[in-house]
């Protein structure tokens, strides 16, 4: 990537993160721990019942090029993929913190520069049919949405400490190749990462394992348009509590027909799943979207 490229999206993402400092501190709890007044937002249309997990992991490798084309061919409109940072601040598509059981090497990917990234093969661990597949970076995943019409629900990871960093490069990127704020929807469970986009143009999801006591005025403060949530820690109760804040509710990871077509009863608006043919023909009941 050119040295112009990163530098002027490190410039973006330095002023985004200079922004999010200047904010005030939003969903905290304990004494003298104040929200930010935000507009609302018009409700975030979630556009299809099923989206597809780190592309269409259970059919593809994750988080690759190969598995967005593999759930466009499955007739998916959208997908969730993972991003962190390289060393040099490029993001990459990746769920963990390593690229160990991904792409065979042991370093962190925080300590790598994007370049070192290029010779890896991020597809023979799941196949043979995909050996040679590469790491491949935000802007290589944006460009391949936009030719096969898909969105994307980024979820942005970062070791303790950067989430606020992260999501300024992501942003920063964003911005520089005109994303569609219609076909993105940022993710993560570091908030300070969710902080840092709060009150911008991009569509926030509040991620979530079980829901914590302030889930309400945390998403609320950032402006959240969706909640995601695991669906291990879904009952029929919590669904409705989480559904009365007026947001949609996202299930993650979900692969079982059943369990899908359950938490579409309890008004869940979407599933997030590795396995997206399992679920064909399920569909969420028009009042919960």
């Amino acid at each position: 990537m050119a040295g112009a490229t990163v530098a002027a999206d490190a410039a973006v993402g330095v002023r985004a993160t200079t922004r999010a400092r200047k904010r005030p501190p939003i969903g905290r709890t304990g004494r003298g721990a104040a929200v930010a007044a935000l507009s609302p937002r018009p409700p975030f249309p979630i556009p299809a019942p099923v989206i597809g997990h780190r592309g269409a992991a259970a059919l593809a490798p994750e988080n690759t090029l190969a598995g967005l084309r593999c759930a466009a061919a499955l007739g998916l409109s959208w997908v969730e993929i993972d991003l962190r940072l390289t060393a040099d601040g490029i993001p990459v598509l990746l769920h963990d913190a390593t690229l160990r059981r991904t792409a065979g090497a042991k370093s962190a990917v925080a300590r790598l520069p994007r370049a070192r990234l290029a010779d890896l093969d991020a597809g023979s661990w799941f196949g043979p049919d995909f050996a040679g597949e590469p790491v491949p970076d935000l802007d290589q995943a944006l460009a391949l949405a936009g030719e096969l019409g898909l969105g994307l629900n980024l979820e942005i990871k970062a070791p303790r400490g950067g989430g606020a960093a992260a999501m300024a490069a992501v942003l920063a990127v964003l911005t520089r190749r005109g994303a569609d704020p219609g076909r993105i929807l940022l993710s993560s469970f570091d908030r300070a990462a969710l902080r840092a986009a709060a009150g911008g143009p991009w569509p926030l999801g509040m991620l979530m394992g079980r829901p914590p006591s302030d889930w309400r005025r945390f998403a609320t403060g950032i402006g959240a348009v969706s909640l995601h949530c695991d669906h291990r820690r879904l009952d029929a109760a919590m669904a409705a509590r989480l559904r009365a804040s007026g947001l949609p509710v996202l299930a993650y990871t979900v692969n079982d027909r059943g369990r899908a077509a359950r938490l579409f009863a309890w008004g869940v608006a979407a599933v997030i799943t590795d396995r997206p043919p399992a679920l064909t023909g399920l569909a969420a009941p028009d009042e919960a979207v």
